[in-house]
């Protein structure tokens, strides 16, 4: 299909990376032009944002998980053979090597708000927005894998919702730290004086809800951005309510084009009811670019990709979310399995990109096996796959993508090379780099704060502070 115009904004790209040897696309680590195994090597990521920086990407997007996917075959051996996302490292502590390597690119890492407290992650990322100079988006997740409660010494998962609810007040928290806690004029560096911080302009925090009581005051002087960029993922009525509320970066879900396009408008019009504009929510899926130089060489690629993927790796990833699939007879019917996991206490109506209710367990493998799944996967010549990528945005409205991996850093190469200048060629893509924060480069320059309509911003200058339900104008640590 022929390009056709569409509005001036730009597609946004994202690297979807993980700091661990195999991520989504399981079995690929064997391959001779894989470097997967050198991720415990910080010249692995200097030479992964080099790349990115040179194709003028948004942002390199971190996964993580803090759990062992064990409920395949009910056990980790699988996942632990196959090296689904074990073994795997922080994603925090590889950006400022990332970042010291660049000037531009930006970085997003995933934390969960279920089993840590927040007083402490405010610290961490606020240093690596200094660190970034304004470059750090966080993910927020909640967590799901049953081992992940486990070792945090819970003897299950938190209920969905209430896990929402923890990471709602979660965010309250970070938000005061972040926005209330220091003035942007607090650090005068008197040195006639003797005054760093002029201890007026800081304040306690006094926080104390249902899940956290925190005092403060924050640890770290204001950053770039304050508030790191907030991304998030979740398709749930409490994960939109969450998202519409806080993100500003959100991973859509759908089935195809017309749900995904569906889902964005939803999720913009929940925007707009918690007093914020449409366009302050960028919207992403995951993508699957093949490109070769023929249609014949990307086809090549994929073949080969097919070929040495792992079953096993795949159904332990999918496992994680609590169905033994293996378990069952191949025949049974989908709608069985997730009946009796149901009346066992194991719902994970949640996970139904995992398990989809029509078909037998044998559909259900080969569903979870797949990588080459609709709708976006795009396989061809560069302006075979940019036709894809065009229309796939013109159908859905979605801003931009995360982009699978599966070699590295050969997928990265194959996109710089091939397929940024044929977007740059139909004016889809950028050219070079004019911001200089992350929130600047999803929203436009002079852009690096929150914006007004956010929740976040309701605690500026100090503003509703103190105890949940008890709002009040904070005082300076001098009044203590």
């Amino acid at each position: 299909m022929a390009p056709t115009p569409r509005d001036p904004r730009p597609i946004g790209f994202n690297l979807f990376e993980m700091a661990c040897v195999g991520h989504i696309s399981h079995g690929l680590w064997v391959h001779p032009e894989n470097s997967r195994h050198r991720f415990n090597d910080l010249d692995f990521w200097v030479d992964q944002a080099r790349l990115a920086e040179e194709g003028l990407l948004d942002a390199i997007f971190l996964a993580d998980v803090i759990g062992t996917y064990d409920g395949y075959r009910a056990g980790p051996e699988t996942a632990l053979q196959e090296a689904v996302q074990i073994p795997s490292n922080d994603p925090l502590l590889v950006i400022p090597a990332m970042a010291a390597a660049t000037r531009h690119l930006g970085f997003a890492a995933t934390f969960s708000t279920t089993y840590e407290p927040p007083f402490a992650f405010a610290r961490r990322a606020s240093t690596l927005d200094h660190l970034t100079k304004g470059r750090f988006g966080w993910n927020v997740v909640t967590s799901y894998l049953p081992n992940a409660a486990r070792n945090f010494g819970l003897p299950g998962e938190v209920e969905h919702d209430t896990r929402y609810a923890i990471a709602d007040e979660y965010l309250d928290v970070l938000y005061k730290l972040w926005e209330g806690s220091w003035d942007d004029d607090a650090v005068v560096q008197d040195r006639e004086n003797y005054v760093y911080t002029d201890p007026g302009k800081v304040r306690y925090i006094d926080h104390v809800g249902e899940h956290f009581s925190v005092a403060g005051p924050h640890l770290a002087q204001p950053s770039v951005q304050r508030t790191p960029v907030i991304f998030q993922a979740g398709s749930s009525p409490a994960g939109k309510a969450f998202a519409a509320k806080h993100a500003e970066g959100v991973f859509v879900g759908g089935h195809d084009l017309e749900s995904y396009r569906q889902n964005v408008a939803d999720l913009r019009r929940l925007a707009v009811l918690e007093g914020r504009e449409p366009t302050d929510i960028k919207t992403y899926a995951m993508a699957v670019v093949i490109v070769g130089r023929t249609r014949a060489e990307a086809e090549r690629k994929a073949e080969e990709f097919e070929r040495m993927s792992r079953a096993e790796g795949y159904l332990a990833h999918a496992g994680g979310g609590g169905i033994d699939l293996a378990a069952y007879p191949r025949d049974a019917l989908m709608t069985e399995v997730l009946a009796q996991e149901a009346a066992a206490g194991r719902d994970r109506t949640s996970r139904t990109r995992f398990y989809r209710a029509e078909g037998t367990v044998a559909d259900a493998l080969r569903e979870v096996t797949r990588f080459d799944r609709p709708p976006f996967f795009a396989i061809g010549t560069p302006s075979e796959v940019v036709d894809e990528i065009e229309d796939w945005v013109r159908e859905t409205d979605l801003d931009g993508f995360n982009l699978r991996q599966f070699l590295t850093p050969g997928t990265l190469e194959d996109f710089v090379e091939l397929v940024v200048p044929e977007l740059q060629r139909r004016g889809l893509y950028r050219t070079r780099y004019e911001e200089s924060t992350l929130r600047e480069r999803l929203f436009g320059p002079g852009r690096a704060r929150l914006p007004q309509t956010h929740h976040g911003a309701r605690y500026r200058g100090g503003a509703n502070l103190g105890p949940v339900g008890e709002p009040r104008e904070a005082t300076s640590v001098l009044a203590r």
